[in-house]
């Protein structure tokens, strides 16, 4: 077990801070972001050229590192190294909240596999700003982002999904929206729907109504920006499992940890094919071995 003490002084290692930026009015860049950036030895940044505009509108003279989708893997080797050198690392993606549907994961679990305290800063969120201003249930939901591109894959993935009981929250591009919601509309069957685009800039807009109503909305519209779509969980009741299987008694560990002493898989597959037994995200898995064999 590792307890991360935050604020407290006598670190090791640097810092490494997540902080959010503004998915489109400037004004909603807090002041302790500022600061920190500010404060940072080295931001991060999954594009300088953007993020240097921003560090221009609010004077931030810290050097950018550049850590993005394509070379992250060098990238973060080398945020690491400054990190354990004492160097203190702001993260930020173009818009919104690293490690959401950007740049962000993967040196997060980097940091702390060697014990380098994460700090996140509250800020700006495309999904959770949407959420809260759907009408839809605010209590139970779950994040998505993008779906597969491919039209098989999203189908299969929203085959998953539909029993889902929650409220569910996707991302999508504006060419791709209209087939997306035709696809939801064929496998989740008629549900309530709310669309947001431009989120906190001057052309905010919000469509919501049944999937059927804003699949017609598609048709009849020249669709601009990016999307986040809220949409309603199912109302059907889950079935009953038909039957228990065989690693319903074990933790997710015990799960991975079966295929790499039995079947000899490196945790990578391991932890892939216990995913695919539980139907889980890979990520989830992959965290829970890895926190929990820490502790």
């Amino acid at each position: 077990m590792w307890q991360q003490s935050s604020y407290q002084s006598g670190h090791e290692t640097g810092l490494l801070y997540l902080v959010p930026t503004p998915i489109g009015n400037l004004e909603d860049m807090t002041f302790r972001a500022i600061r920190i950036l500010k404060e940072a030895d080295y931001i991060g940044a999954e594009d300088t050229r953007q993020t240097k505009k921003l560090c221009n509108y609010f004077e931030i003279q810290t050097p950018l590192f550049s850590y993005h989708e394509h070379n992250k893997e060098v990238s973060g080797m080398k945020l690491i190294d400054l990190l354990k050198e004492g160097k203190t690392v702001a993260l930020v993606s173009d818009a919104g909240t690293p490690a959401i549907s950007d740049p962000g994961y993967e040196l997060v679990v980097s940091a702390l596999e060697e014990k380098i305290p994460v700090v996140p800063l509250p800020g700006a969120n495309a999904a959770l700003s949407s959420l809260i201003a759907s009408g839809l249930n605010t209590k139970d939901f779950y994040f998505y982002g993008f779906l597969p591109r491919g039209k098989k894959e999203k189908k299969e993935q929203l085959e998953r999904l539909k029993s889902f009981p929650f409220t569910m929250i996707f991302y999508e591009s504006p060419h791709r929206l209209k087939e997306t919601l035709s696809i939801m509309h064929d496998i989740l069957g008629e549900r309530s729907v709310s669309m947001a685009r431009e989120l906190t800039k001057k052309y905010e807009e919000f469509i919501r109504g049944p999937l059927s109503t804003v699949v017609d909305w598609t048709k009849e519209t020249e669709i601009r920006g990016e999307f986040c779509l809220v949409v309603e969980g199912s109302s059907d009741a889950p079935e009953e499992k038909a039957e228990s299987q065989w690693w319903d008694p074990l933790t997710l560990v015990e799960h991975v940890q079966h295929y790499i002493d039995k079947e000899q898989l490196k945790s990578k597959e391991a932890v892939k094919k216990a995913a695919a037994d539980r139907n889980l995200p890979k990520r989830e898995v992959y965290q829970a071995y890895h926190v929990e064999n820490e502790s």
